[in-house]
Parts: structure tokens; sequence; C-alpha cells
């Protein structure tokens, strides 16, 4: 795919094509969500020590893009995705032009010298404000929009009823705001009214820029390089030949400061010499994550995997597992076979019973009620159906039954539990006495089904009103 550059201008062979850029700017942007994720998963393991630091990732993912940015532009002359694509970054002459081809070929290593960034650290600093400030600003603004308006932009709190209601808006300012609050309006303000018209802008320039440097219409891949004045360049030969200059004088350094007498290991881990050694093995990371990541991906994708794991268990006998509970199942199942004989003998009542559900964390029978037998009443109350709401199992209840159920305060959840005799339970333990409590035995049945005793996942958000 370079061919078209290459056409257009075939006497500058160091301008990259822009799919070497737009490859480089996707891998740059897949290292912080690949490293929040680690992070992340490592967070669930050591809650104590990491939760601070993925909370705050932004900040320091930051912080560490620029030491990491800022010693690659001095050291290489590109960041650090840059160097991994053999890129470079170099200013442009103030010339009409700018190009000066054959003196580029005549005097690599001069040209290389006048342009590369590091003469001027003002350059450096401009560079790392494109690369590390407005990346870090475009995340955060984007997690702020999802954050602030996204949700809140097709609801409202009504107030009133039916006839009078009114509606308000939630980010108005309170009748006495403090300095706080009125930053806070005024920034969400502008999320909701300039930012989405910035964002555009800010999409549709790298649009322009892009499909202007494609086509050779400029030397700028991006609006932000233009704006500091700074191109993306191939690495020559003349830059080959300095790094490795470079890379030799830093490690003479490097043994000289390491082999003073009496020093020993503590020459090593000067600071002077280990961060440059730390620094630039990033270099070889980046590749073996790359490898070591499509390894898993085949790993797991592939049957070699499964096959092996297979044969490695064939010969493993597991004893089977010892679960605290296990007396209350078997008591539960004696008591099915108990009622399972009588409805064989005829006894009266006993064919209304039923097997009620199994907790599989408790191994507890979980309270339920049977569904009704006309559709109008609620399965709870056993009364007509005031306000519908239905349940993620797809049961209809009355609101308010349903409500409580799941918060288990209902009064037929409480005196189930407590053993009493109520209005709606028409079979009663005679035989375990009048007001045996059965707390310990059974689970009330809070934050499940009524009927169907499945969770309800999100507690009482997770009933849906129906309106009829």
């Amino acid at each position: 795919m370079e061919f078209l550059p290459t056409l257009l201008n075939p006497l500058d062979e160091s301008k990259p094509s822009l799919f070497e850029l737009l490859s480089e700017q996707q891998l740059s942007a897949l290292i912080p969500p690949s490293l929040r994720y680690l992070l992340a998963v490592a967070t669930h393991r050591y809650p104590r020590y990491l939760l601070r630091i993925l909370n705050n990732y932004d900040e320091l993912y930051a912080l560490l893009s620029l030491v990491v940015e800022r010693y690659y532009l001095q050291t290489f002359g590109g960041g650090f995705t840059e160097n991994f694509y053999g890129l470079k970054r170099e200013k442009v002459l103030r010339l009409r032009g700018g190009e000066i081809p054959r003196t580029a070929l005549g005097v690599p290593v001069e040209v290389r010298e006048r342009l590369q960034l590091k003469n001027n650290p003002r350059d450096v600093w401009k560079n790392l404000v494109v690369m590390v400030g407005i990346p870090y600003l475009k995340r955060k603004l984007d997690e702020s929009y999802d954050i602030h308006i996204a949700p809140s932009a097709s609801l409202s709190v009504g107030l009133g009823g039916v006839e009078g209601r009114r509606f308000f808006d939630r980010d108005a300012l309170p009748p006495n705001p403090t300095f706080k609050q009125r930053i806070m309006h005024a920034y969400k303000w502008f999320l909701r009214n300039v930012y989405p018209s910035v964002n555009a802008a800010y999409y549709f320039s790298i649009l322009a820029f892009s499909l202007g440097y494609l086509f050779d219409s400029t030397k700028y891949s991006s609006p932000f390089l233009w704006m500091v004045g700074t191109r993306i360049r191939r690495m020559n030969g003349a830059d080959y030949r300095a790094i490795e200059e470079a890379s030799k004088i830093s490690l003479a350094a490097t043994a000289g400061q390491a082999g003073r007498p009496g020093q020993g290991l503590a020459g090593f881990f000067h600071p002077r010499t280990l961060w440059p050694r730390v620094l630039s093995s990033l270099r070889l990371l980046l590749p073996a994550s790359i490898f070591g990541l499509k390894f898993l991906e085949w790993w797991y994708q592939s049957d070699f995997s499964r096959q092996l794991s297979r044969k490695a268990a064939e010969g493993i006998e597991l004893p089977p597992p010892i679960v605290s509970g296990q007396g209350l199942v078997r008591k539960h199942r004696a008591e099915q076979e108990k009622v399972e004989k009588e409805k064989e003998r005829g006894v009266a009542n006993i064919s209304a019973k039923r097997d009620p559900p199994v907790s599989s964390t408790s191994y507890l029978p979980i309270f339920t009620v049977p569904p009704p037998s006309s559709t109008d009443l609620c399965p709870i109350c056993l009364h007509p159906i005031e306000t519908a709401a239905a349940c993620q199992t797809g049961y209809v209840f009355d609101f308010k039954c349903i409500f409580q159920w799941i918060e288990g305060t209902h009064e037929r959840q409480e005196a189930w539990m407590k053993g009493e005799k109520n209005e709606w339970e028409e079979e009663q333990d005679e035989e375990e006495g009048k007001s045996k409590s059965r707390e310990g035995e059974w689970e009330s049945g809070a934050g499940r089904c009524a009927v169907t005793g499945r969770r309800v996942l999100g507690g009482t958000s997770g009933i849906r009103r129906i309106m009829v």
C-alpha cells in the first residue's frame, strides 16, 4: 500500500505511507486499555494495594508515558511505538517547500543533526504535549461525557400527579451554589453544548489532514503536528548509525560506572545506568508481549490445549467434595421421600405440598408461593392486582408485594419464617409445633422471585412496571 506516495513523490524515500502511520496509531491506542485490563485483573486479587492505582489510572499512565516518550524522543528521535515501526520525528525547515532532497542525499548526517528534536528542548516538550497531553485530555473528556451527559440525555424527574406533572433539570444549580458547584455546572454545560462540536471538529480535522497527506498535499499527517511544526519520517542509515554509536557510548559509561572499585552491584543499580536499561528494554518487551498475546490467542482457540489437559487429567481420581450443608440437604430429601410415601397412601392435603427449590450456596430450601389460579390475582397476597409489575422470570405481581418480597419484609415471609399461622398458608406443620421458627432451616426468598425462587438481578431495580 506504499505505491501511491512513491508514485507521487519518487525522490522522497523517507516519507512513510499513511497506512504505516495508522498502524502505529492503532498500536499506541491499544496500549492504555490493555494495561488497564491487566491492572483490573490484578486488583481483584490485591485490592488493598492496587485499588487506588486503578482509580487514578489515567493520571499515572500519563506520567509514565511522559517519562517513556521523553526518553525515546531524546534517544531515538521518535515515540515508543513509532520506534517500533522504524519512524522518527523531525522539524520542518522554514523554507519554500521545506524539502532539501539533494542535501539529504549528500550529507545525511549533517541534515539529521540539524533536524533532530533534541537540539531544542522546547520542540521536545511541544511533541510531548501532542503525544501525551492531548490523548489524556481526550480520554478524560470522553469519560466525563459518558458519565455526566450520556446517561441523563433521555431522563427527567417528574413531580406532582398526572395532571399537574412538572419536570426539572437534574443538573440545574441549587438556590445557593458553592464555588465547586458553579465550576461543575459550567463543566457540564461545556460537555453538553460545546464538546460535541469540538469532538466533531477534532475528527474532521484529522480526516482532512490524512487525506491531504495521502495525496501528498501536505507534509503533516495530523493537525497537531502542523501546530508544532513537526513531521514523521522513516529512519535512515544515518539514524541507525547514530543510535548505535550512542548505545556504545552508553554501554561504556555503564561499564565504567559499574566497574568502580568497591561498588559491586551498587553501580549496576545506579539511577544513571538503571533507568536507561529499563526504558531501552521496552523495545524488546513490546514485540515479546505481542507474540505472547498471539500465542495465548492460538492456545485457547485451538484444540491442542483441550487434548493436552484431557490427557493430563485421565489418571487423576478426585475424591467427592465435602460441603458443609449436606446434612440439611439429606434432611430435606428424607422429608420429600416421606411426603411421597404419604401421597401413595392417600393422606389428605399431602398432594398440595410442593417441592421447594434449594439454594446453590446455602443448600437450604427456599420459601416460594404457588402460581395463582387466575392471572388477575397476585401470587403473593392472592388479591386482585392493582399495580402490575413483572419480575425477570416473567411472573406478574402486585408492585407493593413483589417489592416487599425482594426486600424480605413481606408479612407472608415473616409469618412463614417465624412459624406462625397466617391467612395464606393452608397447611401448617403441626408435628413441629405451632410457633417453631424456620430461621437457619429455610431461606425466606428475599432477593428472589416469589414463584420460581430464582435470584432477581439488581434487586428491586430489576422489577419492571407494566403499563396497562
